[in-house]
């Protein structure tokens, strides 16, 4: 007879920002899931193959789908290959006016930050060439995405919620199969962006400047796109 082994989940209150995503980072590392609040929506993130695996498997996510990355601007102007004035927009967007948004664009596979991803997890975190960066989604975020750039530990997932059932803004809401995986859960309350119609970050493809998904803040983004002659919303959908 085969013994089951329950898994064991660290679940905490969101505490000093700084340690916890020290602690998270730490879990990641050692190929663990880790569910955390951002303000776009609550989140479940790895960098092993295992913990990649694991994140597909729990939400009934399609591979067609590639996870995302944690990123920064920094970070975005270092990996992503964009010309000046796309840097100068993402800029506008997250510096200037402090909104969330994803990034997709062309990347720079030889960057030390890729330099121990395993290939599984790289294949199923770009498409076509490209990479989906995430971007100020709050204090954990930006944090995680800090400390990940001093290790070179790359930081990948998705939204905390089974695939197509809408994003979740606290953590009793996402759907039991999705948290059992995870080997450490944050519990940080409601999300800032919170809204009604499961809406998570807003993702720009800067190939074609058309809208990848529809999310949070996407009419004032394309506000502030339009200051540097990008038109979104005559762009259209990716």
């Amino acid at each position: 007879m085969t013994e089951t082994v329950e898994k064991k989940q660290k679940h905490v209150t969101q505490g000093d920002i700084v340690a916890q995503s020290t602690e998270m980072l730490e879990v990641i590392s050692a190929g663990g899931i880790v569910i955390l609040p951002l303000d776009v929506a609550y989140a479940i993130v790895g960098n092993s193959e295992q913990a990649i695996r694991g994140i597909f498997t729990a939400k009934q996510r399609s591979y067609e789908k590639p996870s995302g990355m944690f990123s920064s601007y920094d970070l975005c102007k270092d990996i992503q290959i964009m010309s000046e004035r796309d840097l100068d927009t993402v800029r506008a967007v997250v510096s200037d006016d402090g909104l969330p948004f994803s990034t997709v664009a062309p990347f720079r596979a030889d960057h030390p930050m890729f330099k121990d991803v395993d290939p599984f997890v790289l294949q199923n975190s770009t498409k076509a060439g490209t990479i989906d960066m995430l971007l100020n989604a709050g204090v954990f975020h930006n944090e995680m995405t800090r400390q990940s750039m001093e290790r070179l530990t790359p930081i990948f997932g998705s939204s905390a919620n089974t695939s197509l059932a809408g994003s979740k803004y606290r953590l009793e809401d996402v759907e039991e199969p999705v948290r059992a995986v995870a080997d450490m859960l944050i519990d940080g309350g409601r999300s800032k962006y919170a809204n009604d119609d499961g809406y998570s970050s807003t993702i720009i493809d800067f190939t074609t400047f058309k809208t990848v998904r529809v999310g949070v803040c996407y009419d004032k983004l394309c506000e502030i796109f339009l200051k540097f002659a990008i038109d979104l919303k005559a762009n259209g959908m990716a």
